[in-house]
């Protein structure tokens, strides 16, 4: 592609991100797909530098990632040429405005390579949970010694359980994609997906109430919306079965964090939670110590060498735009209102 065609980028992100997101050889198919300085890096768009004001007045495009400024009318004064942005990330609601939909830019996301590792940290939540790895595990570090293991664990196993899935995301399906090869019941709510629609994703339409009654495990796929806000209450946290595990990888306000407090310190259910709400519990939270509860700093989602995946969508993506070719997985402006 010759220099002439190749469309003006700027790199717009958070401070140390870029370091882990481009490996030589990304760096490289930037170079060859668009006219960008790759050690330039926008950090704050709303009062750039002198440097980053000169690229982001000749940018065709925004190359974005997690901290990208938002793009408010201010900024995209600043931008006459822009005409498309390509996140390397999942969500766009942080930085795409009103304004970027007004000025009819196109945008796209790697929110489907970001599902991915959520769904498998899903996964393997979702089969500890069955075989009661994490109460076994701290009982055997407390006894430090044999047991009558069967015996303890006669009501373990993944054979016939049901799983209650919360949101038909691309998490959510990829979710109900890697259980297909158990032997599992699953269930799903989410009011967007019609009975045909889940007869072909193969699981059971259901109402939330019925959902938290029949399943032995829940998982959380649902977006952030005032809608969603403590759709796990404390009347539908009580629903759960005895023993039920609750897993959480969406966001932590979609639960009454109090509520289920209540809950795990009784014993009654057990946890494993990616989020909170706050993000981070305080540091006297008995969610640091309960044993029925595994709590890791929202780690499901892209890390370490997973960033390059998310980098290589957005370049396919920015290979599609040079070419002239509409978006593989364009952001809609109507979809917002009902996704993360």
């Amino acid at each position: 592609m010759r220099a002439a065609q190749r469309p003006a980028a700027l790199l717009a992100m958070g401070p140390g991100i870029a370091e882990r997101l481009f490996a030589d050889r990304h760096r490289d198919r930037l170079a060859t797909l668009a006219r960008s300085d790759p050690r330039l890096i926008a950090h704050d768009l709303a009062a750039p530098t002198p440097a980053v004001a000169a690229a982001l007045a000749e940018a065709d495009v925004l190359f974005t990632c997690w901290g990208a400024t938002p793009l408010t009318p201010e900024v995209l004064e600043r931008a006459p040429r822009l005409r498309a942005v390509v996140h390397a990330a999942g969500s766009v609601k942080h930085h795409i405005t009103d304004a970027c939909w007004e000025r009819g830019i196109a945008v796209t996301s790697a929110a489907a390579a970001n599902a991915l590792p959520v769904a498998e940290y899903t996964l393997a939540a979702i089969l500890f949970a069955g075989k009661h790895v994490l109460r076994s595990a701290k009982r055997y570090e407390e006894l430090c010694a044999g047991y009558d293991w069967r015996r303890e664990l006669d009501s373990a196993g993944n054979y016939r359980r049901t799983v209650g899935i919360v949101g038909a995301s691309r998490i959510g399906r990829r979710v109900i994609e890697l259980l297909r090869p158990f032997d599992l019941q699953v269930l799903l709510h989410d009011p967007y997906v019609t009975v045909a629609e889940a007869a072909a994703l193969g699981v059971v339409p259901t109402g939330l109430d019925e959902l938290c009654c029949r399943s032995d495990v829940v998982t959380i796929h649902a977006p952030q919306l005032p809608a969603t806000h403590h759709m796990l209450d404390a009347r539908r946290l009580a629903l759960l079965p005895d023993g039920a595990t609750l897993i959480n990888t969406a966001r932590g306000s979609l639960i009454d964090e109090q509520a289920l407090l209540a809950e795990l310190v009784s014993g009654r259910l057990h946890a494993v939670l990616d989020v909170t709400d706050p993000e981070v519990p305080p540091a006297d939270s008995p969610l640091y110590t309960l044993p029925n509860v595994l709590l890791t700093p929202h780690i499901a989602g892209s890390l370490g060498n997973e960033l390059h995946r998310l980098t290589d969508r957005a370049l396919d993506e920015l290979e599609r735009f040079a070419a002239g070719l509409p978006f593989a997985d364009p952001v809609h402006p109507g979809t917002l209102n009902h996704s993360a």
